[in-house]
């Protein structure tokens, strides 16, 4: 199980700035340390949002919604911000010191007719995968934390780590028994130091590299049909990649969500290099995220079948070196306007930037 040095093709694709659409507004106490780390979505209005992670005092994180506004170049330039629509107002998403609906990723499944929104639920034990689903954007309804079943052969229960960086794809694929699934990316995190003093890294049987990397878990269509709320008892877990390449020495996650392409599975991640300093919950000041992206099998997404070994887009920017977490490139949201596909990234100067995907 552990990741696989043979060399695959190169994805073909590039990105390329298209400049910082969202910022702090003066004033607003919901974003005084920041917006980043946006989903997106297409309304029943035809227009598209963003819905960011705006960051209070405290580090007190909600989920907000924004309409994008559109250039006459079809290039987005700004947004127009309408409200918060996801607040940590559960006990499991508030801690005693901490509170948070962070990092929404959102995903538009047409077999369901509704969003699909994970996001991270900062609590009592740290960071949780957490699902609510919407028909309009605007109104969420919780589907509560995400529950991993047991799997005998990782020896390992997955509930017990730290989880990010999970997303749904956007229409059923086939889990590793042949069975119609929803799948969702995801990225445990198996040190428990940070929980339980001394008690240090407890790794899957099978599993001999340490570096949180990207796994997939699945949930029968059936189950779902049959109650919506399944959609968070999850099965069948398996490692997608690791850490292979410089830039992503440290760890790997998922960003948006994946979308066709004529090679399979179109995943843009990102991958983390330098060093970390005390938890890996804290801010750290001498890491550098980029954009990178690999391609999964259009019939097991659990197989990577090309991978960027070197960025697609790299902090260069003042708005991407300079901030509260220097260097940082982070992809989390995806669009189609026009003919042209765009990436949302949080920015290291809590901000928002977007760039244009173009096949190379």
């Amino acid at each position: 199980m552990t990741s696989s040095t043979s060399a695959l093709p190169t994805v073909p694709f590039t990105l390329t700035r298209a400049g910082v659409i969202m910022t702090p507004e003066a004033g607003n106490e919901f974003e005084a340390e920041g917006v980043l780390n946006p989903a997106s979505g297409r309304g029943p209005d035809g227009e598209l949002y963003l819905l960011p992670r705006l960051v209070a005092k405290g580090n007190v994180s909600r989920v907000g919604l924004a309409k994008v506004i559109i250039g006459d170049d079809g290039v987005p330039s700004g947004v127009e911000r309408q409200g918060v629509v996801l607040a940590p107002d559960e006990g499991w998403e508030r801690g005693i010191n901490n509170a948070g609906t962070e990092d929404p990723r959102i995903t538009w499944v047409p077999s369901l007719g509704r969003h699909l929104m994970t996001y991270v639920a900062y609590g009592p034990l740290g960071p949780r995968l957490a699902f609510a689903h919407s028909e309009d954007l605007r109104t969420w309804n919780r589907l509560g934390p995400c529950h991993f079943e047991y799997q005998a052969d990782l020896s390992m229960d997955l509930n017990l780590f730290a989880n990010k960086d999970a997303v749904f794809f956007p229409e059923p694929v086939n889990d590793p028994d042949g069975v119609p699934s929803y799948a969702l990316l995801h990225r445990p995190m198996w040190d428990l130091g940070w929980i339980r003093e001394g008690e240090g890294e407890h790794l899957p049987a099978g599993l001999d590299d340490n570096r949180p990397g990207i796994w997939i878990s699945y949930v029968a269509v059936t189950d779902v049909e049959k109650d919506i709320r399944n959609l968070v008892h999850l099965r069948k877990h398996k490692l997608v990649a690791l850490s292979e390449f410089p830039f992503e020495e440290l760890k790997i996650g998922g960003g948006p969500a994946p979308i066709r392409v004529d090679e399979g599975w179109l995943l843009i991640y990102h991958g983390v290099s330098g060093s970390m300093e005390k938890s890996a919950f804290d801010h750290q000041q001498n890491v550098n995220y980029t954009a990178a992206a690999m391609i999964l099998d259009a019939e097991d997404p659990s197989i990577v079948i090309a991978r960027s070994d070197k960025p697609l887009l790299a902090p260069e920017t003042e708005d991407e070196i300079s901030g509260i977490v220097p260097n940082v490139v982070f992809p989390t949201a995806i669009e189609k306007i026009g003919d042209q596909l765009f990436v949302f990234y949080g920015m290291a100067d809590s901000k928002i930037g977007v760039a244009r995907l173009d096949r190379a």
